[in-house]
């Protein structure tokens, strides 16, 4: 049987996610709020815009796999929700907190009482809050954080609101990072299974990457605030073309995979993610080469700019060297960690070696195939009508059982029973095996 386990440090990671979501919803509003007071319109329609479209982004993902599952709701939280008043609540942008409070639920009566819930149902809830996580980081906290540095190099000075929402930000960044490592290492068989080390490595290969990227944009905006907007939509572009022919297959409607692939190409304008799989080498080596090329272009243009037409404050041009070589080399040491990680901690394994069942069958396509075929020859042609229907007498069922037994197949049962595997997120499933395969 398939074990998941929703160990400690999940809970954890679960009430930290919570602790950091109202913290962050109450930055949001103080930022807001605050901008608004400062008669900051540029900047409150920028933070405007990020916290709807990430928002209207988080909320069609969360609809759309309710809708895949049929509407299956696991907790009392989301069970007294109505199928209409549930997606009443996702286009109140709503839906999402539900499913916060469903994983809190469920995750509390699974670690401290004695009830009957399963581990894995746990896991699977926390796995699918993880990947909206990760998608509200990349379409929300990452350019809050590039806006609220932007902010703060315009005006030369610390405020006290932008360096607690950029803090905020980081945070937010560094924590759905780690959750979405700790979330792909619970398809590990346990002979595989990493330790708790390897999720601090992924953390800082992940931040020492992320962050000089940030800063590098950051540095841009300051000084040409307009073209950003230019660069992020031609980056976005060539980047959502290559999501395109990697031929991603995560979503189970092709409205849903071209949205997946667009919110691909935004989380690669920030950082690498696995989207197909198999070795992936030439794809990460030439991505993290454009990004380095990107990231000391746009650094090179800081610099030029900050010496031909320097702002209201002066910055020695060599603190200014320093502050772009910095960036460039910080990067450069994040891909160094990268490939400590890939060497050191990262387990190359086989997509059937993962826990969990994949959307085929575990015994394969062939015994399907076979027992049609069987079928069709052995009963078919003897098939008799009654009232008009097709009927098949206990004298043929028992034909078709004693021909299976004596081919050892199985035999067909009128009420088969579940395979012996606890619940697997199979959207989470499909992103281990592009990460460990």
């Amino acid at each position: 049987m398939v074990v998941f386990e929703y160990s400690r440090v999940d809970f954890l990671f679960t009430c930290l996610g919570l602790v950091f979501l109202l913290l962050d919803i109450g930055l949001d509003i103080f930022a807001a709020v605050s901008f608004y007071q400062e008669k900051e319109y540029v900047s409150l329609g920028i933070l405007t815009l990020f916290l709807l479209g990430s928002s209207v982004l988080v909320q069609a993902y969360s609809w759309l796999w309710y809708r895949y599952e049929d509407f299956r709701r696991e907790t009392k939280v989301e069970g007294c929700l109505s199928r209409c008043q549930l997606m009443l609540f996702h286009v109140l942008q709503l839906g999402i907190y539900f499913r916060h409070a469903g994983v809190m639920e469920i995750s509390v009566l699974s670690f401290f009482t004695s009830r009957d819930y399963p581990s894995d149902v746990a896991v699977y809830l926390s796995h699918d809050l993880s990947m909206l996580r990760l998608i509200e980081t990349f379409s929300e906290s990452s350019p809050q954080f590039v806006l609220m540095l932007t902010i703060i190099l315009q005006r030369g000075e610390l405020d006290l609101v932008t360096v607690l929402k950029a803090l905020g930000s980081a945070s937010a960044i560094a924590l759905t990072v780690t959750t979405y490592h700790r979330s792909l290492r619970s398809f590990l068989p346990k002979k595989e299974n990493q330790q708790f080390f390897s999720s601090v490595v992924y953390f800082f290969w992940n931040l020492f990457l992320i962050l000089p990227r940030l800063i590098a944009l950051a540095l841009f905006a300051s000084v040409q605030p307009c073209f950003i907007f230019t660069h992020f939509i031609c980056s976005w572009l060539v980047l959502f073309f290559f999501a395109w022919r990697s031929k991603t297959d995560f979503m189970e409607c092709p409205c849903g995979e071209w949205l997946y692939r667009a919110t691909v190409g935004l989380i690669w304008y920030f950082a690498w993610f696995n989207v197909v799989e198999g070795r992936t080498r030439y794809r990460t080596l030439f991505y993290h080469g454009y990004i380095l090329a990107d990231v000391s272009l746009l650094c090179g243009l800081w610099y030029w700019k900050m010496s031909t037409e320097p702002p209201d404050f002066e910055i020695p041009h060599s603190y200014a060297i320093i502050t772009a070589v910095s960036v460039v080399a910080l990067y450069i040491f994040g891909l160094i960690i990268k490939m400590i990680y890939y060497k050191c901690y990262h387990p190359n394994l086989a997509k059937g070696e993962l826990k969990g069942v994949t959307t085929e069958s575990q015994t394969g396509d062939s015994l399907p195939m076979m027992m049609m075929a069987l079928y069709s020859e052995d009963v078919v042609d003897m098939a008799v009508f009654k009232n008009g229907l097709p009927y098949q007498p206990v004298a043929m069922m028992r034909h078709i059982d004693t021909d299976l037994a004596d081919r050892n197949l199985p035999s067909p049962s009128l009420s088969p029973t579940a395979p012996s595997t606890e619940r697997c997120n199979k959207r989470m499933r499909k992103l281990a095996e592009t990460f460990y395969s």
